[in-house]
């Protein structure tokens, strides 16, 4: 990867991921809110909102002369036809818990590259979980160890929270927060677009040496 690689989000977990597939990159979170607009279904959300935090750290880079390709991606969770960010409290933590338990929910993630003015590749994932039937005790302890806060849906697979979790169909990546095969797909395509911009034969070049 020839371009400087930025990644719009606070996230450690995005951030560990994106370390563990070799991805070397720079974090600068973006300042969007994460607002759910009337009549917006999860993947429109989730995609709007990935775009738009990637954008933002976008135009911080307009002046440099380097290229630069920006990751922004919002996670969702989807259950009884509610569209579910992080709680707001406590209280709203064990309200989506509750909810979840017992039910097949579905875990959305938009990703959006940007690589230009207008330019971005997004695209969507989706993931069906199952999580276990679970007692009011259990759902106030969890939410008492602070884990759920930070977390769409108020829970993290990859933590205390994986004991709950019998099955899953779909990308396990997806569900922690970042869809590694969908963003390397992504930025393999947002490569092609800047090199063919920056230098035509390459590009043509490279498109041959993938087929």
């Amino acid at each position: 990867m020839n371009s400087t690689f930025i990644l719009a989000s606070a996230s450690p977990r995005r951030q560990e991921l994106l370390t563990q597939a070799g991805y070397r990159f720079a974090v600068q979170p973006s300042s969007i809110p994460e607002s759910l607009q009337p009549g917006e279904d999860a993947i429109r959300f989730a995609t709007r909102l990935a775009r738009e935090k990637a954008e933002e750290v976008f135009a911080r880079h307009q002046s440099s002369t380097a290229p630069a390709m920006v990751l922004g991606a919002d996670t969702v969770v989807v259950c009884n036809g509610e569209v579910m960010g992080k709680p707001a409290d406590a209280a709203d933590a064990e309200r989506m818990l509750l909810l979840l338990a017992g039910r097949t929910h579905q875990v959305v993630t938009g990703v959006a590259v940007v690589w230009g003015l207008g330019s971005a590749e997004v695209a969507a994932e989706l993931t069906q979980v199952t999580m276990c039937t679970l007692s009011p005790q259990e759902v106030a302890g969890y939410v008492a160890s602070g884990e759920p806060m930070d977390k769409a849906g108020a829970y993290a697979i990859q933590g205390y929270a994986g004991r709950w979790i019998p099955r899953i169909h779909g990308c396990y990546f997806n569900v922690v927060g970042l869809p590694l095969a969908l963003v390397t797909s992504l930025l393999e395509g947002a490569e092609l677009r800047i090199a063919s911009q920056l230098d035509p034969a390459k590009a043509s070049s490279l498109r041959g040496s993938s087929t």
